[in-house]
């Protein structure tokens, strides 16, 4: 059999090229952390060869390990390799730009016109693909994570903790990293789990790449304590910056600082993606604050599944509809307030993101030949499988029985909800195609 072979070496990646491959993935990104991963991974290590198979994996691993959007912050982490904080910055934000204005006009739509018989049959065709999706997505999670009784019995205690004792996210995320590490000392076998990602795919002959394993670092990516420190200061000072402005502004108790104050907190706490932390959000985004309903917030995640960028820019949905609901700037601003709130929690939502990158990216480089101690996170890798579930259960709920137990059973939704579930179980069928299967579906049922 002939080898596939890579197109031939190129020294450099000039910072435009750069800049329009960027650009074409934040439009093109759909598919979740799973999908994004996987074209950069097509595109950047076997196609152009911009970095190498095990620079691609160590960035991987180390994105694995912070809070926040792991495919957001690879592409960040690549972007620094290439161009540094330059590259940085464009990778990382054109990633999340066409998400952030795709979804705030969708959110306007939906406000605005939501009333419309079409767009309510979309999304009563979507939401119960949804349901489906996020169990599909604990169900892949657990097949990568749940290896040994100790990380099934973490999963199944963090569901019931969640489910059933209403235990905060921030509670169980550290209750499990405290799990890990006892077990990481006592009973290390119960924390092995396979890898992930395996070696380049066979019969493609592998060229040089223009970031190669042995590619040492320039001097300004070079790590320093000094430059470590001015990188947290600049970091923690922005965030002061900002959110002491808004307090400033708009007052502590405002709907403004309040969205900043809890998207930073968010942030600060998605391990293992965005379906972890919104059982989180909701918590506050619904419960707490009242800033959205949970029929509105499941119409977020399902139009959020359905546009490219990371998941967790729902929370841009999720904002514009705070914004709006709330009135911030009256009755005629209506669009103004929620724009504005979306930006907030976006802004909030992504600066740890880029300040892990910039700042730990160098000390991670000049660590590669090292061990990393990964127990914590496979811990709380697992108890986030059973946080997954209950938000699939709490989806569910809404979507089959919308006026609760007492209601009406929504049997043509259970049908749907299967139907999607059929399609990505075992058919393996892209998100995207059952979602637009989906909005078909819903939209058809609408018009009969």
């Amino acid at each position: 059999m002939s080898q596939q072979t890579i197109p031939s070496q190129q020294n450099t990646v000039s910072l435009y090229e750069a800049f329009l491959y960027w650009l074409k993935l934040g439009f093109i990104s759909f598919g979740g952390p799973a999908g994004q991963l996987a074209m950069m991974h097509q595109e950047l290590v076997e196609k152009r060869r911009w970095i190498s198979e095990q620079r691609f994996l160590h960035a991987l691993n180390y994105t694995m390990l912070l809070p926040g959007p792991e495919a957001q912050q690879l592409a960040t982490y690549i972007g620094w390799l290439l161009h540094g904080k330059r590259g940085a910055f464009i990778a990382g934000l054109l990633f999340i730009l066409p998400s952030f204005f795709i979804l705030s006009a969708l959110a306007w739509l939906y406000l605005a016109h939501g009333d419309v018989a079409i767009l309510q049959g979309v999304l009563y065709g979507i939401k119960p693909a949804v349901t489906a999706i996020v169990l599909f997505a604990a169900w892949r999670l657990a097949k990568k994570t749940l290896h040994t009784p100790a990380l099934k019995t973490l999963a199944l205690l963090a569901l019931i903790g969640i489910a059933w004792f209403k235990l905060p996210f921030p509670l169980i995320v550290f209750s499990a990293a405290i799990a890990g590490l006892a077990l990481m000392k006592w009973f290390p076998v119960q924390l092995k789990v396979p890898m992930a990602h395996g070696v380049p795919k066979a019969g493609i002959e592998q060229t040089a790449a223009v970031i190669n394993d042995d590619t040492a670092a320039p001097a300004r990516q070079r790590f320093s304590w000094r430059k470590l420190a001015l990188a947290v200061t600049i970091g923690i000072f922005i965030w002061l910056a900002s959110i002491g402005v808004l307090t400033a502004i708009y007052g502590w108790q405002s709907t403004q600082t309040q969205l900043a104050w809890f998207f930073t907190k968010a942030a600060l706490l998605t391990f293992g993606g965005a379906y972890a932390v919104l059982p989180y959000v909701y918590q506050a985004a619904v419960e707490q604050y009242q800033w959205l309903s949970a029929l509105q917030m499941i119409d977020g995640l399902a139009l959020g599944e359905s546009t490219p960028g990371p998941l967790i820019m729902v929370v841009a949905f999720v904002g514009f509809v705070a914004g709006w609901s709330q009135q911030l700037f009256g009755a005629d601003s209506l669009w103004l307030a929620g724009i504005l709130a979306a930006a907030i929690v976006t802004f909030f939502t992504f600066l740890p993101s880029f300040l892990f990158i910039i700042a730990g990216a160098p000390l991670v480089e000049a660590s590669r030949q090292h061990a990393t101690f990964t127990g914590p996170l496979t811990a709380v890798t697992a108890a986030v499988v059973g946080v997954i579930v209950n938000l699939a259960l709490f989806f569910g709920y809404y979507v089959l029985w919308p006026t609760g137990f007492g209601g009406q059973f929504d049997a043509v939704a259970l049908l749907l909800a299967i139907a999607a579930a059929i399609a990505l179980f075992k058919y393996d069928q892209s998100i995207l195609r059952v979602l637009a299967a989906a909005a078909v579906a819903g939209m058809l049922l609408s018009l009969l």
